[in-house]
């Protein structure tokens, strides 16, 4: 199922155009911004937003758990900040409804003290993951998580970002065998991919 065309499900459609509603209302701005990687851009989407609201973060949650219904998966998570949010609503979703996965966070650095860990949480060697970001334009912070979770032999069997900013990234992680996949692209915010500067 490719969540950046219309899926034939009617249910996850009206939750994906619940979603969008949300980003376009609270979290996508337009002026002059400097992104995370760098780049300037004439919009910005503040996924904390979405990913910190009641909705937000249960429409996200369960998109994102459909994402998974076929795939084998024992734990999600990602690059602190931005999966921080994302990680513990799937996760705590996930027991819900009767398929719990274990959530865990990957620091941007090692913890200076105690156990000086990379990644927080219950992740076990071995472990089939999900890596999950809110947006995303060159990949870093899930590049990022991925270095740190193959530390544990762990197989990542599929990457999920809500947003992506259409800036190839898709391609860069098909090529090194991941399967990636967004909840909306640029073109379902209604962004010509052309307005980064």
């Amino acid at each position: 199922m490719n969540f950046c065309s219309k899926t034939k499900n009617e249910k996850i459609e009206n939750e994906k155009d619940k979603l969008l509603s949300l980003i376009k209302k609270n979290a996508l701005r337009f002026g002059d911004f400097v992104l995370a990687s760098g780049a300037r851009s004439n919009y910005y989407i503040d996924a904390r937003m979405i990913t910190l609201d009641a909705e937000g973060s249960y429409l996200v949650a369960k998109l994102i758990l459909k994402m998974l219904e076929n795939v084998e998966v024992d734990s999600i998570g990602g690059l602190s900040i931005g999966a921080d949010p994302i990680v513990s609503a799937v996760s705590t979703l996930s027991f819900i409804e009767g398929k719990p996965l274990r959530g865990f966070i990957v620091r941007k650095e090692p913890k200076k003290h105690g156990t000086q860990k990379w990644i927080e949480g219950p992740l076990r060697n071995g472990d089939k993951v999900a890596i999950v970001d809110d947006v995303v334009t060159t990949g870093g912070s899930i590049l990022k998580a991925i270095e740190k979770v193959k530390e544990y032999d762990c197989k990542i069997v599929k990457i999920i970002s809500i947003v992506d900013r259409n800036s190839g990234l898709e391609n860069k992680l098909k090529d090194q065998g991941y399967t990636y996949e967004p909840i909306f692209c640029l073109k379902d915010l209604g962004i010509d991919n052309k307005v980064h500067k």
